[in-house]
């Protein structure tokens, strides 16, 4: 019986060094659409702007329009950060029609709900609507990452121009100022 419980034990352990291998890991999160594939449509329950409390797809809405779609998990100060940052550009850009929106991920839409809304209040987020898909996995044909704490995808022409995505924490300031540095490219490429 000893036997058994070393070999129990050493592989208990190896299967902790692989399981913090995988959580510590320095590889980049993967999350989402990759450039050159299209979008899906979803709907959303949204939670700010004027279809607040209604199922909406803004993909259906959007067309071959630019847009950028942010999915997120948490409500974090970084992520209010690239909001404000898309809100100010959806405006900057109004001529190109540039659209943008923030899908949550949680099976608890009524509890995020007014958490979302005060949140957005805080960042003085305008234009940019926010929802709430009811299924923390997400739109399956988005294949988000569940490790992903916020996916970013820039789409024009209904296909994807860029992705990017982070485990949580790792959204900060200079990734917002990379991710609003690639907003131009997709406005450009508009026609």
């Amino acid at each position: 019986m000893k036997p058994n419980f070393l070999l129990l034990l050493a592989f208990s352990s190896l299967r902790s060094l692989c399981l913090c291998g995988e959580s510590c890991s320095e590889e980049p999160c993967t999350s989402g659409l990759k450039a050159g594939q299209r979008w899906g449509p979803y709907a959303a329950l949204i939670s700010t702007g004027p279809q607040r409390g209604q199922s909406f797809c803004y993909v259906c809405e959007t067309g071959d329009k630019p847009a950028v779609v942010v999915f997120a998990r948490t409500l974090t100060d970084p992520l209010g950060k690239l909001v404000a940052e898309l809100d100010k550009a959806v405006t900057e850009h109004k001529k190109t029609d540039l659209r943008a929106w923030v899908t949550f991920l949680s099976d608890r839409q009524l509890e995020l709900d007014p958490k979302v809304v005060k949140w957005s209040e805080r960042f003085a987020i305008r234009s940019v609507p926010l929802g709430i898909f009811e299924d923390p996995l997400g739109p399956p044909s988005y294949r988000l990452a569940q490790e992903a704490d916020v996916t970013v995808l820039l789409v024009v022409k209904q296909k994807v121009v860029a992705n990017f995505a982070f485990h949580p924490g790792e959204l900060n300031g200079d990734k917002v100022k990379e991710i609003m540095s690639a907003v131009p490219r997709i406005v450009s490429e508009k026609k």
